[in-house]
């Protein structure tokens, strides 16, 4: 019954005139609906059924057949030669259709069909989101297969909002090949497309454990730079998290999943990867001990910086702090893996670590020694580390090292179990500070404790006091005033340089680094000279001593005596009360001879381990990498008692003394009031009244005998 009517309705149509011709979609459709009508294209095949159903509920149900097949002509037979094709752009403005990959190999039935096309929001739409890749999958297969198990692919068909389509990335009707600089994901662009959605999304950032800082960190990365500079084969995001099959970086199956980091950037960097993977730490990855550091973990992520960069976690003077003692500085790691523990500490203790925490960047740091991707266990033969290349790795920075370099412990743990002979040199010199300067100490409190209580008992009129003149006597001639002005000013450059180095951290060595980016050249520059200038100033004494008459005579009133001994315990008793008979003092006490000889010690003691400091590469090879340590554990240790005996007892004698308050002032003029020479040296003041009378007897003695002429004749 139905072919009857379509036979008779073509009839109508071939003889009536065109304008009585089929116009609407139901008078096509009285033929179209015919699921066995057909036409043969191209040599194929190809069905003429239209699905009614689904073209009431197209975008297009309110036009009619003709809006799109125009061209019809009932007398022309068959039709399809006359139908001109469909011509979307009629209506569309596709513009940029035309110009995209596709438009030049695909019609737009092919994505959003022909009679059933719906609005891109209707979820039954090839087009929509949630179908998309299934549309774009009917010419690339393997890649929307590959897209569909992507964290992406899964977060679109979990409906989760923000989940990026094909055409988010790809663009729609823009479509180009990704290696046309036309395309939105063409290498140098394609980072814009992704922080779109990672950065400016706030429907993704919610959803991002990174921060904002983190994920933008990659424009001012080597990477991103290079790439903004015009070099593509600089990575970018696909190279390193995938394209279509990007993971999570937790997902076993990631491109940056911690073991698939090596063979990502393999992909840039295949030979230092091939040496990283020898390592131990490579080694240990392929092992499956995610503990251990891959590529990411020394070198950054989104952040990488040049190994030369300043800012560069590898850089020199980054890479032990920031980079080897995140692992080696952890207890739970070393516990875990039985790794030998305060690896770090010790190096950073070491004048390398102390060096490099100072702002040094010539200086060796971890990598220097162990290697950058080549780290191996020092008992492995071929380890930078392992003793018998030790001499070759240590002479990279200290020509001519020697087998010796290699005795003693690199990183010398100072325990009765480890470096015992630097163990028991640091508790000596403890005790000795201890006692020394605690015996200092309490000697000067009592001092200052006595004289302030005389001197609060005179203001109070509870006591009287002598009356002395205005008479200057010599405590110090020119040449011994320079000397000491020279000697105290090498000496507070010394500590200050010095401690400089051993406490780089400390606010006001940071005041000092933060002049210059030099601080540390200089201070080590300025350590040296001060050093050479005291050995200079002692040799001189030394030769002011001998052959000077009055250094002779000073060496000669600092000597050692037996009423040393006697003064000492009887001015402690003065001070404490216990007798009222106060030591009468030459013109040097126990007080200032204890001083001078501890100081002829010190300079000793510094000016030899300094000298072994400084000529490292003479001194290891002579003495050994042991002997050159027991030298600066003494030379450090020496410095804190030197510089806390000038404190505590040189200091307070010369400035904090109530009998001298403010400053003792012979060091400048060199000489001291009577009232000074009274208190601090009764006996040689006493001597020099004595000799200047007696000098006034003979001279007496000589004028009378000047009026006497019998007996000047004679």
């Amino acid at each position: 019954m139905k072919s009857a009517m379509r036979l008779t309705f073509l009839a109508a149509m071939l003889c009536l005139p065109w304008p009585l011709a089929a116009q609407t979609a139901e008078d096509c459709l009285l033929c179209h609906s015919d699921k066995t009508l057909s036409m043969v294209k191209a040599g194929r095949k190809v069905s003429l059924f239209v699905d009614a159903a689904k073209l009431r509920r197209s975008t297009h149900a309110g036009n009619d057949c003709v809006s799109c097949h125009t061209g019809l002509d009932p007398m022309e037979q068959p039709h399809a030669k006359v139908i001109r094709p469909v011509d979307c752009q009629s209506c569309h403005d596709v513009g940029p259709f035309e110009k995209s990959v596709h438009g030049r190999n695909l019609a737009c039935k092919d994505c959003h069909g022909n009679h059933q096309i719906l609005d891109h929001n209707d979820p039954a739409s090839p087009v929509n989101r949630i179908h998309i890749s299934e549309t774009c999958g009917h010419c690339h297969t393997s890649l929307a297969e590959h897209y569909d198990r992507s964290a992406h692919g899964r977060a679109l068909a979990a409906g989760i909002k923000g989940a990026p389509a094909c055409i988010d990335c790809h663009g729609a009707h823009n479509v180009e090949k990704v290696t046309s600089k036309e395309s939105r994901i063409y290498k140098t662009e394609e980072a814009k497309v992704c922080l779109s959605c990672h950065l400016d999304d706030p429907e993704v950032r919610k959803r991002v454990a990174f921060s904002a800082g983190f994920i933008s960190a990659y424009g001012s990365s080597v990477h991103g730079v290079a790439l903004t500079a015009g070099n593509e084969k600089a990575a970018t995001c696909s190279d390193c998290h995938g394209a279509h099959d990007m993971q999570r970086g937790t997902h076993p199956d990631s491109l940056v999943s911690k073991l698939n980091t090596p063979a990502t950037c393999a992909k840039c960097h295949a030979e230092a990867t091939r040496i990283f993977e020898e390592s131990i730490h490579g080694t240990a990855l392929r092992a499956g001990i995610k503990d251990a550091p891959n590529c990411v973990d020394c070198h950054g992520e989104h952040q990488i910086f040049g190994p030369r960069d300043p800012r560069s976690r590898v850089a020199a003077k980054n890479v032990s702090a920031e980079v080897c003692a995140a692992c080696h500085a952890s207890v739970r790691l070393n516990e875990r893996y039985g790794l030998p523990s305060q690896r770090f500490e010790t190096f950073s203790d070491s004048y390398h670590g102390l060096a490099g925490r100072g702002g040094e960047t010539e200086v060796a740091n971890c990598a220097s020694c162990h290697g950058y991707h080549d780290i191996k266990p020092s008992s492995d033969p071929s380890s930078r580390v392992h003793k018998a290349n030790l001499a070759e790795t240590c002479g990279s920075c200290h020509p001519g090292a020697g087998e010796n370099f290699a005795e003693g412990s690199v990183h010398a743990i100072i325990t009765p179990e480890g470096e015992a002979v630097l163990y028991w040199i640091q508790a000596i010199y403890i005790g000795i500070i201890i006692v020394t300067i605690g015996g200092m100490f309490l000697h000067n409190l009592l001092d200052f404790l006595k004289k302030t209580r005389l001197r609060l008992a005179v203001r109070h009129g509870l006591a009287s006091t002598n009356h002395f003149g205005s008479r200057q006597y010599l405590r110090m001639t020119l040449s011994e005033r320079i000397q000491h002005a020279i000697m105290f000013t090498s000496f507070i450059l010394l500590v200050v340089t010095g401690f400089m180095l051993r406490y780089p951290e400390a606010w006001w060595v940071v005041a000092f680094r933060n002049l210059s980016e030099q601080a540390f050249a200089w201070r080590s520059l300025i350590h040296r000279i001060a050093g050479v200038v005291m050995i200079a100033v002692s040799l001189y004494h030394l030769y002011y001593l001998a052959f000077v008459p009055r250094g002779r005579r000073l060496l000669q009133d600092l000597l050692p005596r037996i009423q040393d001994l006697r003064d000492a315990p009887q001015y402690i008793l003065y001070n404490l009360g216990l007798t009222r008979k106060k030591p009468k003092f030459d013109r040097f006490g126990y007080i200032e001879k204890a001083e001078y000889w501890a100081l002829v010690w010190g300079v000793i003691i510094m000016g030899a381990t300094g000298i072994i400091l400084w000529f490292d590469n003479y001194f290891m090879n002579l003495l050994t990498k042991l002997g050159w340590d027991v030298a600066r554990t003494i030379h450090y240790y020496e410095a804190w008692l030197a510089t806390l005996a000038i404190v505590v007892w040189h200091f307070y004698f010369v400035m904090f003394n109530p009998n001298v308050y403010p400053m003792n002032t012979a060091w400048w003029t060199g000489k001291l009031s009577e009232e000074e020479m009274a208190d601090e040296h009764a006996l040689e003041l006493e001597r020099i009244h004595s000799l200047e009378m007696q000098q006034d007897l003979a001279a007496t003695e000589e004028f009378r005998n000047l009026d006497k002429p019998g007996e000047r004749t004679a």
